[in-house]
């Protein structure tokens, strides 16, 4: 995303929707509405303001008809790409060129699920792989099974280094009133719980809730007028790799080793200039590559690099602040939650987990079976 500006728009509000299991004959457009009514509020701007939307869904088909026809607007500007759980970092780098050509001003990044309610299998139906579906895989649990294995293998990546990315989360967790988690969780307790498919048990997974929510985006110029303190878009970055697990180059690169480098050149920065990170954890293994992949520490080393609780409360690098989709929430794909955990890190908004001094936040989307890699980096006025 070369062609993009530095600091050009700003989020100015941001809203999760209801989370957990919500009542009955709630729809995932009925949870998009609420997120974007929220985000508005947040920001102090009125749905009529709003001319650019941007939608991905797995339960919704043609998402940004859907939701228009749901909110009674007609934007000027629309996006319906989907690539998993990254769709919506990828959403703010189309919404930031949309908004630099002045094809809108206002955008909302809307999700919706209802997962929990309906079961992940009805909300999130596979097609029929001739290459994998024989051997009767758990998906997307197999898939992130066989890159952990393969990095245990290969790098000496251990059950308790898996663990620890589980713990980091439950502890962030236990400071985030809207997480989904509420009990202490112990590396034993990880390793010892039922197993799903090997080397993770299901504490090593994801949570399966309903939730969406919502962000707004705009001008840095308009967004300096508004109600909150701006999160200014500094850098974005998008990667694919592959469709099938089975097609992946190297189990343990993602493509977030290109999504990654992107952004920082983007936002003139480096890893080490970064304060906090929101990374995609559907699985203990995601944050240990990605750690790797974006730079925080050699390939290999990921999981030597969060023992010790260096990913959680009071350690060097604060990861997954809100308790992650491992133990705030996950509501399929979780990539609008990463970012809104970031942009709250920014405008200082998360009581008492909130990083210090959090100037600049970085939020990783994963989408697929490590398929596709988004990454945007999220500043105060501060770093312009």
């Amino acid at each position: 995303m070369s062609g993009l500006k530095k600091g050009s728009i700003a989020v100015v509000g941001a809203a999760e929707s209801d989370l957990g299991l919500v009542a009955p004959n709630t729809s995932p457009l009925d949870l998009m509405a609420q997120g974007t009514m929220r985000a508005l509020e947040d920001a102090g701007l009125k749905l009529s303001d709003v001319d650019g939307l941007f939608v991905a869904a797995s339960q919704t088909r043609m998402g940004p008809m859907a939701l228009a026809e749901y909110l009674r607007i007609k934007p000027r500007y629309f996006d319906g790409t989907i690539i998993g759980g990254s769709s919506f970092m990828a959403h703010v780098a189309h919404a930031q060129a949309a908004i630099e050509h002045g094809l809108c001003e206002v955008a909302v990044i809307a999700y919706g699920s209802t997962q929990r309610s309906v079961s992940r299998a009805a909300a999130s139906p596979r097609e029929y792989n001739y290459y994998e579906s024989p051997y009767r895989p758990i998906l997307p649990i197999s898939a992130y099974a066989m890159a952990a294995a393969r990095h245990m293998h290969q790098y000496g990546t251990t059950r308790e280094q898996l663990a620890e990315v589980a713990v980091a989360a439950r502890q962030w967790a236990l400071m985030n009133p809207r997480a989904w988690e509420k009990e202490p969780l112990t590396i034993e307790e990880v390793i010892n719980a039922r197993m799903v498919s090997y080397p993770f048990t299901v504490r090593d997974c994801c949570l399966v809730v309903d939730g969406g929510g919502a962000i707004v985006l705009t001008s840095a110029a308009r967004a300096k007028t508004l109600r909150k303190k701006p999160a200014y878009v500094l850098g974005a970055g998008e990667a694919l790799s592959h469709n099938t697990i089975s097609s992946m180059p190297d189990l343990t690169v993602t493509a977030a080793s290109e999504s990654g480098p992107k952004a920082y050149k983007m936002a003139g920065i480096k890893p080490s200039d970064v304060d906090m990170l929101s990374l995609y954890d559907a699985f203990t293994i995601t944050p240990i590559l990605f750690l790797e992949d974006l730079g925080f520490c050699p390939k290999g080393e990921g999981g030597r690099f969060v023992q010790g609780g260096t990913i959680a409360p009071g350690g060097k690098l604060p990861v997954n602040t809100s308790g992650g989709g491992l133990s705030y929430c996950h509501p399929g794909m979780y990539g609008l939650l990463v970012m809104i955990e970031a942009i709250r890190q920014v405008r200082g908004e998360c009581g008492e987990r909130q990083v210090p001094n959090c100037n600049i936040a970085l939020a990783h989307g994963n989408g697929g079976v490590l398929s596709s890699q988004c990454t945007v980096i999220f500043g105060s006025e501060a770093t312009l």
